[in-house]
C-alpha cells in the first residue's frame, strides 16, 4: 500500500512545527535542525517541511512512498511503459533516510518522487556537509525541471520523451 508525500520548503522551521503538530494534532515522527516528517495515517500521508539558507519557500514535490522495493519497480516500469522519463536513483541518502527512488515532472513541470524507504540516516543528503551547506537532496536538479518544460512544451502529447529528463545520472550526487 502506498503512501502520499508532500515535501515543503519553509522559511522558519520553529514556527511552522508548531502550526503543523496543532494541524495533525501530534509531533513530527523525525525531527531534526534543518527538518521534520509527519507520518500520519488518516489520511495515509508522509509530510515532511524543511529549511535551507537560500531555497524558497513553498511546494518543493509531491510523491508517493511504497512499502516494498517490488511496489517502487512496478510504478516505475508503468511509467516507463508509459514513455515517462523516469530518473531512478538506488541506494540514496536523502531526508535522513537511506532509499531507492525515482524521479518525474508531470507536464507542468511538478517533481513527483517515488520512493521505498529501507532505514535512517544521520545526514540530511549524501554527504554530512549537506544540510549545512544548503545542498538539496529531494529534488531533481534545476536542469532535470528546465528539460522536463522544454520537452512538454515541445510536444503535442501531455508525457515526456524518453531521455529528454536526465539531465542527472544516478549516484551523481545532484539529488
Amino acid at each position: 500500500m502506498k503512501r502520499f508525500h508532500v515535501h515543503v520548503k519553509v522559511d522558519n522551521l520553529a514556527r511552522s512545527i508548531h502550526f503543523y503538530s496543532n494541524l495533525f494534532g501530534q509531533q513530527p515522527a523525525v525531527l531534526k535542525d534543518d527538518y521534520a516528517k509527519w507520518m500520519l495515517e488518516d489520511p495515509r500521508l508522509n509530510f515532511a517541511i524543511s529549511h535551507h539558507a537560500g531555497a524558497a519557500a513553498g511546494i518543493e514535490h509531491l510523491g508517493f512512498q511504497f512499502e516494498s522495493s517490488d511496489e517502487l519497480d512496478l510504478m516505475t516500469s508503468a511509467l516507463k511503459a508509459a514513455d515517462v522519463a523516469v530518473l531512478d536513483e538506488r541506494g540514496t541518502t536523502c531526508c535522513y533516510a537511506q532509499s531507492d527512488k525515482g524521479w518525474v515532472h508531470d507536464p507542468t513541470g511538478i517533481a513527483w518522487e517515488t520512493f521505498v524507504t529501507h532505514g535512517s540516516a544521520t545526514t540530511y543528503g549524501g554527504a554530512p556537509t549537506a544540510a549545512s551547506s544548503g545542498a538539496m537532496c529531494c529534488a531533481p536538479p534545476e536542469a532535470v525541471a528546465v528539460s522536463a518544460s522544454i520537452a512538454v512544451a515541445r510536444s503535442s502529447k501531455p508525457k515526456l520523451n524518453k531521455g529528454e529528463a536526465l539531465a542527472c545520472a544516478p549516484g551523481s550526487g545532484c539529488c
